[in-house]
């Protein structure tokens, strides 16, 4: 585990045992998140040249999603 801007990031292994495709927990809900910041055209492609403007569109575009969620 390790400690990160009081995140506690847990890595999610596949078993040695198993081999082909397995569902792996919970790392859907990274793959959504990501499915969901493509939705932002400027977020499709990576045109930014410093990472705090390619943060800064994230932000943008995770505030835009929960304020459409929001309203109805």
């Amino acid at each position: 585990m390790i400690l990160h801007c009081q995140f506690i990031l847990q890595p999610v292994l596949r078993s040695d045992s198993q081999k082909g495709f397995t569902v792996l927990p919970r790392r859907w809900v990274v793959e959504r998140t990501f499915a969901w910041l493509t939705q932002c055209r400027r977020l499709s492609r990576d045109y930014e040249v410093l990472p705090a403007s390619s943060e800064a569109m994230i932000y943008l575009a995770m505030t835009r999603l929960m304020l459409r969620r929001l309203a109805p």
